[in-house]
């Protein structure tokens, strides 16, 4: 016979094995696959021995990228993948073809067609709102569009539930992945697939109610081309060609319809300019779960199917207990001997012709994990989806972006994962401050291969990064070229238009920062600027407050990573006299809500300036919260808050007397415990070691009427709420011996004892590198 359509199911172990073995008994001298005919000219990579799946054809239009200074909208980009796991039947196909010689081509319709939109997507269920308003008539067939739907959409699942499954992937696994030896199931795929679709030809308009007319009119196109190209290669001469394609396009293939049809069928079809590569993929992404329609639940377990045919079911129960015995728990060879036991024993009371993932995984359950579910779930997540990440040879076609990017990583040594990677960086180090530089680039032109995290370091010369690779990245590496050829060019035009387009102060800000985290002199010079002439006009005071934190990590992290911030020094120092100018007037007569806000920017600015270390500056805010706190008009929350920073800073003496008036008997309880809330919020140590400041709280909340009290309740609850444990404790002990007479220095627990506090402080002093004096 010149001609063999072996249907299959995307992915899976057992159809591929299969596909293998049918073309090696059939010997084609051409074989087809469904894919994207763009990808003819870079299929022979799959033989590069540096291809490694999982693997994805990648199809972009490449768009209108936006005007290079950041102005204007550039056109829509479009992109589509075609996945390829070691075990997927395409792949082996394809290998196969290569490997003997033998032409390999695409048959679906081409990319630069499949892009293009034709209607909206498939409703998940009928309209319910066009049900209502049917006809009595129509109702029957509108309640049967489901099912039928379903048979299009889902053959494999209509036919698991003919066989009496209630899950497509499990009554597949057992007639065709589970299934090693005896003849090959592609005749029995054929038929049923055509007893489906002659079901649903038999209905009145096709099986279409439910479905877009879009969706029916493209697979009568991608049907029409493969049929077309299987016409195509027989012209030219070659006698036995093999089709691999999804189960459900068989029997379109193999119908006799004439090419003046197909023809009709696909002329004058709307196309756009396409470009194609390989591209890393990932099992995770392979996985249902992610969202892809021809998604597998286990990627991991299909992989071990295909790569362990000889008793698979031991060797993954062994391999799982390697898994928790690097995790220090106890799984002797007898668990391992019993679970596989288990294993087979559930799958032949079901009726299965192999233990599935089911089985196996109510196996480890039982005897491997004893019960327990937390060790079941790190199989689950190291085994059953197996996460990987494949890789493409270096003379794969990509864009300049895409190779820089490659390169510097191959410099810094920072090879791209599909698993989560925390990377701790010492900014004092060359090579970890360009990794630093590099990550900061990416995230600029919104590729965030790498996140930022809470540095367990107090200083600013560390980083912690997260870093996990997503086939995504390539899409967005190829938008990104429109900026340049290079990370570092094309994140510094990047800056340049967002600060171009920047709407506010505190975005521009935040761009400088950006840019100096980077290294980006080059768009630096653009950018303050920007900002230079932003922050001269801007009159408020709360957008320059909220400006001012950004810029003054900008410049902290200027000098650590050796970057000129002249021009940004010169931008602080004016914010900080604006601020401190403008603050007093903003301060007086603020609700709540803005009282609150106004109290988060003093708070950032305080810790900014504390930052900065400069004596100069410093005096000056500390001179303008003086004057502030002399207000009459100052809202409670801001009163105690700026008590409690003079008096921390040693400039207020009479802290007692203004807590006394706060919370004295003529003041509204709301008010009072404003200020509570407002001094307290820089922590409640000074409670623990100042018994006067305790014993006017103490007596305030003591002398609160039932009403008031219910009132502040919430306040007070969110002020000493966030204290650590450890000082509500200690205030606890405070407030229960407030009405004792203070101990005697000889029976005081806190006593001081000179002799056992010398030993510890000479140890401290040695610690810090200090000699200790005589």
């Amino acid at each position: 016979m010149p001609v063999e359509v072996y249907g299959i199911r995307h992915h899976g172990p057992g159809s591929a094995r299969a596909v293998r073995r049918a073309l090696e008994e059939f010997k084609p001298d051409a074989v087809l696959i469904e894919g994207p005919p763009e990808a003819d000219a870079i299929v022979e990579l799959a033989t590069d021995p540096e291809m490694v799946p999982p693997v994805a054809l990648l199809a972009y239009s490449p768009g209108k990228p936006p005007a290079p200074d950041g102005t204007g909208e550039g056109s829509e980009r479009k992109a589509a993948f075609w996945p390829f796991a070691e075990f997927s039947p395409e792949w082996q196909a394809i290998r196969y073809a290569l490997d003997a010689g033998v032409p390999v081509r695409f048959c679906d319709l081409p990319a630069a067609n499949q892009l293009i939109s034709l209607e909206e997507p498939i409703p998940s269920q009928p309209d319910e709102e066009a049900e209502d308003e049917a006809a009595p008539a129509d109702k029957e067939a509108e309640q049967k569009a489901p099912a039928e739907q379903g048979i299009r959409l889902d053959p494999l699942g209509w036919l698991a539930k003919a066989a009496g499954y209630d899950d497509a992937e499990r009554w597949w696994d057992d007639v065709v992945e589970h299934r090693d030896e005896g003849p090959t199931p592609f005749e029995a795929i054929a038929e049923a697939m055509s007893a489906l679709r002659e079901q649903l030809a038999e209905l009145p308009d096709g099986g279409a109610t439910g479905l877009p007319a879009g969706y029916l009119q493209r697979e009568e196109q991608r049907e029409a081309h493969m049929r077309r190209t299987l016409r195509r290669t027989l012209k030219v001469g070659h006698d036995r060609v093999a089709v691999v394609c999804g189960a459900w396009h068989v029997p379109a293939i193999q119908a006799k319809v004439p090419s003046t049809k197909d023809e009709q069928t696909l002329r004058g079809l709307a196309k756009t300019k396409v470009a194609m590569t390989w591209v890393p993929w990932t099992h995770g992404r392979l996985a249902n779960r992610s969202g892809y329609g021809a998604g597998v639940r286990s990627p991991g377990w299909y992989h071990h199917l295909f790569a362990a045919p000889d008793r698979p079911i031991e060797r993954w129960l062994t391999a799982a207990a390697r898994v928790l015995r690097e995790e220090d728990l106890h799984v002797s060879s007898a668990h391992v001997i019993e679970a596989v036991r288990l294993a087979e024993a559930l799958a032949a009371l079901r009726g299965r012709p192999l233990a599935g993932l089911d089985e196996v995984t109510e196996a480890t359950r039982a005897v491997l994990c004893e019960g327990a579910e937390l060790p079941v779930e790190l199989i689950q997540s190291r085994m059953v989806v197996g996460e990987s990440l494949g890789s493409v040879p270096e003379r794969t076609p990509m864009v300049p972006l895409q190779r820089d990017l490659q390169a510097e990583q191959r410099r810094l040594r920072l090879k791209p994962s599909a698993l989560d990677k925390e990377h701790d960086l010492d900014l004092r180090k060359p090579t970890d401050l360009e990794r630093s530089h590099l990550l900061h680039r990416l995230r600029l032109l919104d590729v965030d291969w790498g996140v930022p995290g809470d540095s367990r370091s107090k200083g600013t010369f560390r980083e912690t990064w997260t870093l996990m690779w997503r086939p995504e990245f390539d899409i967005e590496l190829i938008e990104a070229s429109a900026w340049g050829t290079t990370v570092r060019g094309a994140a510094t035009a990047r800056a340049e238009a967002m600060a171009l387009q920047a709407k506010g102060l505190p975005e521009l800000t935040s761009v400088a920062e950006r840019c100096l985290l980077a290294d980006l002199g080059e768009a630096l010079p653009a950018v303050m600027r920007s900002l230079a002439d932003r922050a001269a006009i801007d009159t408020d005071v709360a957008h320059l407050m909220s400006a001012l934190p950004a810029l003054v990590r900008a410049l902290r992290y200027g000098d650590v990573r050796g970057t000129s911030t002249g021009p940004l020094q010169s931008v602080v120092d004016g914010l900080i006299v604006r601020v401190c100018v403008g603050l007093p007037a903003a301060a007086g007569g603020l609700d709540d809500d803005a009282a609150r806000e106004l109290l988060t920017h003093v708070d950032e600015v305080h810790g900014a300036l504390a930052l900065l270390a400069r004596d100069d500056h410093i005096d000056r805010w500390r001179r303008t919260l003086r004057g502030v706190l002399d207000r009459t008009d100052l809202h409670g929350l801001l009163e105690g808050r700026l008590t409690r920073l003079l008096q921390d800073a040693g400039l207020l003496d009479d802290v007692p007397d203004r807590m006394a008036r706060a919370v004295s008997v003529g003041v509204a309880p709301d008010r009072a415990a404003a200020w509570i809330e407002g001094f307290l919020s820089g922590g409640g140590l000074i409670l623990v070691h100042d018994d006067e400041l305790l014993r006017l709280i103490d007596a305030w909340i003591a002398g609160l009427p039932g009403e008031s009290f219910t009132d502040v309740l919430p306040l007070l609850r969110r002020t000493f709420g966030a204290y650590a444990q450890a000082e509500r404790r200690a205030i606890g002990e405070r407030v229960r011996r407030l009405g004792t007479a203070p101990a005697t220095a000889e029976g005081d627990d806190d006593a001081l004892d000179p002799e056992r506090a010398a030993a510890a402080a000479a140890a401290a002093l040695r610690i810090l590198g200090w000699e200790a004096r005589p």
